[in-house]
């Protein structure tokens, strides 16, 4: 078995140098026996490099939406390992999940489009996939006098040292993928203020 079975890629597609190397460095952590199991059954669909600003990158994994669960077992370790492998450069597992446009009068259509394939829903997904180990406990929309949105998305406190220092990652890569402007923030406990 080779690195190249861990890329789940349709026919015809070639991997680029980058899914290569994600490729190589999950089959080598697969090699080690405490992630053997973990990792036996797990392939990703691409990876892709997003500049994060001040001169940094962060790499973007996408996994099939069916696997995303087993990856969410091991996604801390996986993560800090691959992090190690690719320094200076955060490590994101989001799942690769489809958008459908919504129906038109001259499309014929023969059931209804899924909830879980609607713009909103798949956006608000990949936020909560940004950000996995830690959970979004609340999130508000302000809307700018010139029209412009700008999404404030507060993350569970008991995760605040270990994410801090990724917000910007977390901001930087939401906006490339989706278009949308967000922060992340921790809220302020009502005893800290």
């Amino acid at each position: 078995m080779s690195a190249l079975a861990k890329i789940a890629k349709p026919l015809g597609q070639t991997p680029d140098e980058l899914e290569l190397q994600v490729a190589q460095a999950i089959f080598d952590l697969e090699q080690n026996a405490e992630l053997k199991a973990d990792l036996r059954g797990l392939q990703f669909t691409s990876a892709k490099e997003v500049d994060i600003g001040h001169g940094r990158k962060a790499v973007v994994i996408f996994v099939p939406v069916p696997l995303l669960k087993a990856f969410h077992k091991v996604q801390t370790r996986l993560v800090r390992e691959l992090e190690k492998k690719f320094s200076d450069r955060h490590v994101l597992v989001i799942a690769q999940r489809r958008i459908m446009r919504k129906p038109t009068r001259r499309a014929r259509v023969t059931q209804m489009r899924p909830r879980s394939r609607t713009l909103t829903s798949v956006h608000e997904k990949i936020l909560e996939d940004l950000v996995y180990p830690t959970e979004i406990v609340g999130k508000r929309t302000k809307v700018r006098v010139d029209g412009s949105k700008l999404i404030k998305v507060f993350l569970d406190r008991k995760d605040h040292t270990a994410l801090e220092y990724k917000l910007d990652t977390f901001s930087s890569t939401y906006k490339k993928i989706t278009g949308k402007d967000v922060v992340f923030e921790f809220p302020v406990a009502a005893g800290q203020e």
